[in-house]
């Protein structure tokens, strides 16, 4: 998903069914997006986009979505978004996480909503700072992860609760899931 001048932002890559639907219709004047930039070699950081936006294009650069932007290498606070194009996406979705993943048990540390505009429709998106513990690695170390959490299982993001979570490699978040259904039964 990255070449020379495309870096990965946290907020979906699902590319192809845009591609079925993609409209020229650009809705009003600017939609606003906090997103969290991941570039190559730096420390993510989060900042404020505000821009025009196909109608057909708002349905995939919801919260938690991953996207590609370009950014101005003289302000990294300039950020445009834009979607892949399908032979690009390349984004480890949860679900696959959970299936295949290794299995750790983290710490909540922080929770913090990150869509403000939350209407009660969709279940609230957070980001998490977790602590994670595996048997089979040397020591604990610590993710952010940005994840629809459902609304029943809001009391277990409290601060010192346990949550059972998979993860393929040890990294800054970008490959741990939350497995909601076995940190409720634990």
């Amino acid at each position: 998903m990255r070449t020379r001048a495309e870096k990965r932002v946290d907020a979906r890559a699902a590319a192809e069914r845009r591609a079925a639907t993609r409209g020229a219709e650009v809705a009003g004047p600017g939609l606003e997006f906090w997103v969290r930039v991941q570039l190559e070699g730096r420390h993510a950081y989060e900042t404020r986009v505000r821009q025009r936006v196909s109608v057909a294009d708002q349905e995939w650069m919801q919260p938690g979505d991953i996207v590609c932007c370009r950014v101005d290498p003289g302000d990294h606070d300039r950020v445009v978004l834009y979607l892949p194009a399908p032979e690009e996406t390349s984004r480890t979705n949860i679900a696959k996480i959970l299936a295949d993943g290794r299995r750790a048990r983290a710490t909540v540390l922080a929770a913090t909503p990150v869509a403000a505009d939350y209407t009660g429709r969709d279940d609230p998106v957070l980001r998490l700072d977790l602590e994670l513990h595996a048997w089979d690695e040397p020591g604990p170390w610590r993710v952010r992860v940005v994840q629809p959490v459902p609304l029943s299982a809001m009391e277990l993001v409290d601060l010192g609760r346990h949550l059972e979570v998979a993860f393929f490699t040890v990294d800054r978040g970008e490959s741990v899931a939350v497995d909601w259904a076995a940190s409720r039964e634990s």
